[in-house]
């Protein structure tokens, strides 16, 4: 997992070949005037979400993995309190991982949480549990689907 300021996301470019275009989109866009919806940059190899709804306690928040994606997320507005935990120790699955949705959700709690603000983003990689969309009101982000 990656938390950083949005400021420094040249930092992370290189990290994969699809970053920096991910990166270059997103700083193209006056994300405030983004309505909801999908976004796709590159079929199913790279695409955009974004997303407007109320926060909710940690307790509602599911811990979540991915096998083929990587998530760069991008707090628009308000802020969320994000959780986590190393995937391998996510062990009660609610359900099958589901190969078409590319999720997996967890009974299991995260064990750390990080406070993201607009202004910066986190980056979940297969290996990242999450929780996400933990907060008080209203939110809006923006989540990059990067194809591992």
């Amino acid at each position: 997992m990656i938390l950083d300021s949005y400021k420094k996301r040249s930092l992370h470019e290189s990290m994969h070949p699809l970053f920096k275009r991910a990166f270059d989109y997103l700083k193209s866009r006056d994300l405030d005037l983004l309505e909801p919806g999908k976004i796709v940059l590159d079929g199913d190899k790279l695409y955009v979400s974004i997303s407007e709804y109320e926060g909710k306690s940690p307790e509602a928040a599911r811990l979540e993995t991915h096998e083929k994606y990587i998530d760069i997320q991008v707090i628009i507005s308000g802020t969320e309190t994000m959780g986590w935990r190393a995937a391998n120790d996510c062990k009660h699955a609610l359900a099958p991982y589901d190969t078409v949705k590319d999720i997996c959700f967890y009974k299991d709690n995260p064990v750390s949480f990080v406070e993201v603000h607009p202004g910066e983003f986190t980056v979940f990689f297969p290996g990242d549990g999450h929780a996400p969309c933990i907060g008080k009101g209203p939110i809006k982000k923006a989540v990059v689907k990067v194809l591992l």
